[in-house]
């Protein structure tokens, strides 16, 4: 198994101002993520919105640094490194977006707009760049004709397979799908997961994949990580995670899966509250205010990720913070 994106202590901090004559505030969008991206392996990333997805995928794809923590690519420690650097390291992740025709060029014919990638990171003649381009627009299921018209003459479907082939074009080894399926119909979706699959065993593919969907998690993911106001609170092997959750939240979100047999039933956890904002997070634990096994510690001590069998749960109800007197 080959490794090719480490994170270690994860974070992405904002300062957002409040007004004339109050202190900034610091926004805590990322608050500690560790994980690792692995050719040919899938690592899913769930969680409401505001959970920190989306400032995850901005910082794997390097459009923003991170505000502290370790983020190693292709061997390359990201903090600190050259202009030069990140151009050479960029090429290597690409991101395909939940809105295939926000991230296409409208004027732009399709033919073009996958060239422009060989345009701008290599030397590739005109004739190199347009047979490529056909190559891999074979390759996500797109017709010969597809290459000289333009983006609204696709169906949602159709455009993220350009999406897709495009963010292929530079022959990356981590491809970052950012909810890539949640604007399709459902057949659609399932065309779209099996193109995904296929490519990834094609070209052995690391894939960080974020989605609030769980079946179409439950599909297509190696391993899960679940997310809570910019932390993770569980994190382990598919399996695990849906056969034998074992955080609070991750249970719930569970609960509020459809199952396609209707025999099976399955009682629904209904979380009380809303999210609270990144701005004034909850002290200790940040679930605690909607936890049904919220007890003492949880308002004041912040639980550790730790080993609970398969999987890694931040919960102070699986593992008890220690006293004083029982740690000496």
């Amino acid at each position: 198994m080959s490794v090719v994106v480490t994170a270690q202590n994860l974070t992405r901090h904002y300062s957002v101002g409040r007004g004339a004559f109050a202190r900034p505030a610091t926004l805590k969008a990322l608050d500690g993520a560790s994980f690792t991206l692995a050719r040919g392996k899938t690592l899913a990333v769930v969680g409401e919105s505001g959970c920190g997805k989306s400032t995850l995928a901005r910082l794997v794809t390097m459009i923003e640094p991170p505000t502290s923590g370790s983020l190693v690519i292709a061997g390359q420690e990201i903090a600190g490194v050259t202009p030069a650097t990140l151009r050479a390291l960029r090429p290597r992740v690409q991101i395909v977006f939940q809105n295939p025709y926000g991230s296409l060029n409208p004027r732009q014919k399709i033919g073009h707009a996958l060239e422009e990638p060989l345009l701008v990171n290599t030397t590739m003649s005109a004739a190199e760049r347009s047979e490529k381009a056909r190559l891999m627009m074979a390759a996500v299921g797109l017709r010969p004709e597809h290459y000289d018209r333009y983006p609204h003459m696709f169906s949602g479907g159709q455009r993220q397979r350009i999406a897709i082939a495009r963010a292929l074009m530079l022959e990356p080894e981590v491809l970052v799908l950012d909810e890539p399926v949640s604007a399709l119909d459902v057949s659609i979706q399932a065309q779209v997961l099996n193109l995904l699959a296929d490519l990834q065993e094609k070209h052995n593919l690391a894939y960080l994949f974020i989605s609030h969907d769980l079946s179409v998690v439950r599909h297509i993911a190696d391993e899960v990580m679940v997310m809570y106001l910019g932390r993770a609170v569980e994190q382990g092997p598919r399996a695990a995670i849906f056969e034998d959750p074992r955080h609070p939240y991750t249970k719930a979100l569970l609960s509020a899966t459809p199952r396609p047999d209707p025999e099976a039933r399955r009682q629904r956890i209904v979380l009380a509250g809303e999210l609270p904002s990144p701005l004034a997070p909850p002290s200790g634990c940040s679930f605690h205010p909607r936890c049904p096994d919220c007890f003492a510690p949880c308002a004041g001590l912040q639980p550790a990720l730790l080993a609970r069998g398969h999987s890694l749960v931040a919960c102070h109800a699986l593992t008890p913070p220690r006293s004083d007197t029982e740690a000496a």
